[in-house]
């Protein structure tokens, strides 16, 4: 019996029971009465006017309806079915060249894995903070930010993607956070398979208020545990672990855009140490290398400029960037430990390194680190990870 730490709440028009075998839509149901027509005449008093503005005033209701109801069919039917398997299963390994292959001597976990990654995106950094801290080995793809051809072989276009060798197959894992979940609930108890755990994070389409239709997985940030948690200790800080995963995600990633493309200086000199860390001159041709340097780092500062006013950033955007770093120092010291999770990194730590050190060579960066009190922290988890500090088994027991 799989046991959740806390039910679930999706921001759209669904239901998940605590138990977390049922995902329910809720459909609306519009009910009509149908009503006797007939040729008799108005009652005395009634003008023509008013039968012209009750009838007026028929149609409008009528057609409210009807629109109302159409629109919550398309819902429904967007909402429907409401378990939509994250996963895909492919029967060999895509055709494509392995970057650099990351080997740990101590790594128990069984695992084999390919990362389909940027080297200086947020999310794959996230990923990869995860799996050196645990020691867990890995291959890695690095893909063409422009041109993505290492991801011919998918529908989906994101990175990262992870696939999980499973006997003679692969399983490919989407969304960052998912990822981190499923490979901490197997470690956590490899008698259930990679795929069945996956199971427990389907995803569902739904529509937002922009009427765009936007697809929600589920339970990213719950472990997965097949025994309830004893204690109530364990059980708060797994669920501050889930909060701050989900601030790394949907608050501190949206600060790295409008301070690393500040400008176009600050956006050239950004790519340009993308593309040495990511040894892109050696990964793609000398051409392809440039243009994504050059392309790269204007639509970046277009964008970023955008993203400033999205995510409401002050006008310098760099207080931002400040601030919530500071929230989440104040929040580490509470603890009264060196990290988040307490004498050892937890999921919480993890996410926010794997964030900020997506950005350490760039000059937001610098700043971060001269103005906030992050260096300490920061460089423990460095250290912490470094030295592949977290054990690949029973990591939240």
């Amino acid at each position: 019996m799989w046991h959740f730490v806390r039910p679930v709440f999706i921001r759209t028009n669904c239901n998940i029971f605590s138990n977390g075998h049922q995902l329910k839509a809720l459909d609306r149901t519009f009910r009509f009465r149908t009503f006797k027509t007939g040729t008799a005449k108005p009652k005395q008093g009634f003008s023509k006017v008013k039968i012209a503005l009750i009838a007026a005033a028929s149609g409008i209701t009528t057609g409210t309806v009807y629109s109302v109801y159409q629109t919550n069919q398309q819902r429904t039917a967007l909402l429907n079915p409401v378990q939509e398997k994250t996963i895909t299963i492919l029967d060999k390994s895509p055709n494509v060249e392995i970057t650099k292959k990351v080997r740990y001597p101590t790594d128990s976990s069984g695992l084999k894995i390919i990362l389909f990654q940027y080297t200086t995106c947020p999310f794959c950094c996230k990923v990869r903070a995860f799996l050196d801290f645990y020691g867990i080995s890995y291959d890695l793809v690095e893909v063409d930010s422009v041109f993505r051809q290492q991801l011919k072989w998918t529908d989906y276009k994101k990175v990262p993607i992870v696939l999980v060798k499973v006997n003679d197959k692969y399983i490919q894992l989407n969304d960052s956070s998912m990822i981190i979940s499923v490979l901490t609930s197997y470690l956590n108890d490899k008698e259930v398979s990679i795929e069945e755990v996956s199971n427990y994070y389907p995803s569902m389409s739904y529509v937002d208020d922009d009427g765009k239709i936007k697809k929600e997985i589920l339970n990213r940030y719950y472990l997965m545990f097949q025994r309830s948690i004893a204690s109530e200790s364990k059980n708060e800080s797994l669920t501050q672990e889930r909060k701050w995963r989900q601030w790394a995600d949907e608050v501190l990633v949206h600060m790295l855009s409008p301070n690393v493309y500040r400008n176009t200086e600050e956006a050239l000199q950004a790519f340009k140490w993308f593309s040495e860390v990511g040894e892109w001159e050696k990964n793609f041709n000398a051409v392809e290398a440039q243009l994504v340097v050059y392309i790269g780092a204007l639509a970046m500062w277009m964008i970023g400029k955008r993203l400033k006013k999205r995510h409401h950033l002050k006008d310098d955007v760099r207080l931002s960037l400040y601030e919530e770093t500071n929230k989440w120092l104040k929040e580490v010291k509470k603890k009264g430990n060196q990290f988040h999770g307490g004498k050892n990194p937890d999921l919480a730590d993890l996410a926010v390194f794997g964030v900020l050190n997506s950005i350490e060579g760039c000059n937001a960066f610098k700043d971060l680190l001269f103005n906030t009190n992050l260096g300490n922290w920061y460089s423990a988890m460095k250290e912490q990870i470094g030295n592949q500090a977290g054990t690949p088994l029973l990591v939240h027991r």
